[in-house]
């Protein structure tokens, strides 16, 4: 029953995003931006196992791993204005995007970052 009401309240949020955002591509951003998704796994994450700690773990790393996501709006913002069709500019965008992760992840291991 956990899982369908989490299913269905995330369902809602993405829906209630995409109508706003064909009315107002600012507000659908605002909504976007906010960090809801995050919110509600550590909401989840604390009603599972009542750990702090396990959230504060949580909470640094979404921290750490926010700046190589920025990536892929980037990146799919440029390829969508140079006329590059959807599907083209979601695929190389996701790709830069994991070699972003990836690289930042090395950098940060390199920095002695405990993630």
């Amino acid at each position: 029953m956990q899982f369908v009401v989490k299913t269905v309240l995330s369902a809602l949020i993405i829906a209630t995003v995409s109508t706003v955002s064909r009315k107002s591509p600012l507000f659908g951003s605002i909504i976007v931006s906010l960090p809801l998704t995050s919110m509600l796994a550590m909401i989840w994450l604390y009603g599972e196992t009542r750990s702090a700690d396990q959230v504060a773990a949580l909470s640094r790393g979404i921290f750490w791993m926010v700046l190589p996501s920025l990536v892929f709006f980037l990146a799919m913002s440029v390829f969508l204005k140079k006329g590059v069709a959807f599907p083209i500019s979601m695929f190389m965008s996701s790709a830069i995007m994991v070699a972003s992760y990836w690289a930042y992840a090395k950098l940060l291991i390199r920095f002695g970052v405990q993630i």
